[in-house]
């Protein structure tokens, strides 16, 4: 180990890089110090500039490479590194799914003490590129500038011809919350959301309309999401700070005439502080107020608020999973818990007496109702508000005790309330999806008291990143 100079926290020369973590970052041992590492992955030997140091821990970033991993791949992505988004673009696929498939083991076996059954091999994703269905894209007059930009003052500053726009639109930089990386192609997503945002762009620079300063809250173009579908239907949403009519319209018409293959077009006037637009009014301007995916015969809505899994193929995969588990029979009665928009209750209904699906997001209930509607489904019944207020005794009474629970809660997992009333209602078996393993694995602790695990199948949904989904089924003991 070498100190630089005082000001500077020390450089670890020669790391070898052992594993990845939960969170997509390279690990590394020194001494008895667990290091996290930015910029390296299993394999590689690198030096290490620490840029943060724990009792227990350090973080660091790779200064130097003296040996390139085996494992590396060429990210596609002139923006990687900066963008924080495909963290593991520079491994190779195959290594991608392995440490997906460890990080499952990991936290099954080493944060909880329970008897587990061998877990099966991870399900990769067909697509490794353009497999997203949503994007959002930030406008900012804070453009993210790389170091040699920052260094040439007289770009930056405007004293020469070749002064740099600070005008962006693309993805937030991480640990900097007003700064956006402009992004020209993104491999997330379809190609023609690259050509929209990309002309949205152009027509704004153009036409001198000003991008949002997020300090300083002026500006009148926020931010922008592009959704897709499976059956080739596309939504754009444009958000904008306040409401100048003639400036909207023509950006609107513009769109309209440049893109007619966008069948829902839309836009929000959001005044307030943050960009969130569940509470605001959306202004359909052109073509259909939602658009559709399909699976298996059935017909789901999605609105502009409505949240739907965003790799559509991979879902796929994971419902049927999911209703694999599930071993469902004709006079089964189904909770639903966390049913979003209903997906999974609607796709499970066909085999089932009742679905019953419960979600604290009131307009992801209203979809669910519609999309039964929408395919002639009328055995499900949905809920919407807080899961462990309203799965009570007369609750149970009223639609019946569940012979099946599937649940698909957020990252932070279930509330022990919830975990503990499934207990007490005792139903034949759960199928429990996560996207986070860790609470995952808190959640079946304590499951544990009259269920074991049965099965377990982690799907990469999201190649590219260090995210995994996990099902497991469990049964009484």
């Amino acid at each position: 180990m070498r100190n630089s100079n005082k000001k500077q926290l020390p450089i670890l020369e020669a790391v070898n890089i052992i594993d990845a973590s939960s969170d997509g970052q390279a690990v590394g041992k020194v001494d008895d110090f667990v290091v996290f590492i930015k910029g390296a992955i299993p394999g590689d030997i690198v030096d290490v500039q620490i840029t943060r140091k724990k009792n227990k821990f350090r973080e660091g970033t790779a200064i130097n490479f003296h040996k390139y991993s085996e494992k590396r791949a060429e990210p596609v992505c002139s923006h990687f590194g900066v963008c924080g988004g495909c963290k593991w673009q520079n491994m190779e696929y195959e290594w991608q799914l392995f440490y997906k498939q460890k990080h499952v083991s990991d936290a099954l076996t080493r944060l909880i003490k329970i008897e587990l059954p061998e877990i099966a091999k991870i399900i990769p994703s067909k697509k490794i590129y353009h497999y997203r269905n949503k994007l959002e894209f930030t406008f900012s007059n804070k453009k993210w500038l790389t170091e040699d930009q920052i260094k040439d003052k007289s770009l930056v500053f405007g004293e020469a011809e070749g002064e740099i726009s600070r005008n962006a639109l693309g993805f937030h930089i991480p640990g900097s919350f007003d700064k956006i990386l402009n992004i020209d192609t993104c491999f997330l997503q379809d190609g023609l959301s690259n050509d929209i945002r990309n002309e949205i762009k152009k027509y704004a620079l153009e036409n001198n309309l000003t991008f949002f300063d997020l300090r300083e809250q002026i500006g009148f173009l926020r931010n922008i999401i592009i959704r897709s579908t499976s059956t080739g239907e596309w939504m754009l949403i444009v958000c904008f700070h306040y409401d100048d009519r003639e400036a909207i319209i023509n950006l609107m018409n513009h769109i309209s005439l440049k893109f007619p293959k966008i069948t829902s077009l839309n836009y929000v006037i959001n005044t307030k502080r943050n960009d969130t637009i569940g509470d605001q009014d959306i202004i359909l301007f052109g073509g259909m107020d939602s658009i559709f995916e399909s699976m298996e015969g059935l017909k789901f809505k999605i609105g502009p608020k409505s949240f739907y899994q965003t790799n559509s193929e991979q879902a796929y995969e994971l419902y049927k999973i999911t209703r694999d588990f599930a071993a469902l029979k004709a006079d089964d009665i189904v909770y639903d818990l966390y049913t979003g928009t209903g997906t999974i209750a609607n796709f499970v209904s066909h085999q089932v007496k009742k679905v019953v699906g419960i979600e604290y997001v009131y307009a992801a209930i209203e979809d669910a109702k519609i999309n039964s509607q929408l395919n002639g489904i009328t055995n499900t019944v949905f809920y919407a508000g807080d899961i462990k207020d309203i799965l009570n005794d007369s609750f149970i009474l009223e639609n019946g005790k569940p012979d099946v629970v599937i649940t698909d809660p957020p990252r932070a997992g279930m509330h022990e309330d919830v975990t503990r009333k499934i207990l007490e209602i005792s139903p034949n078996r759960i199928v429990y999806v996560s996207c986070n393993p860790s609470t995952q694995a808190r959640d079946l602790a304590i499951l544990d008291e009259k269920y074991r695990v049965v099965k377990i199948q982690p799907v990469d949904m999201f190649p590219q990143t260090h995210h995994v989904e996990n099902v497991v089924l469990l049964e009484k003991k």
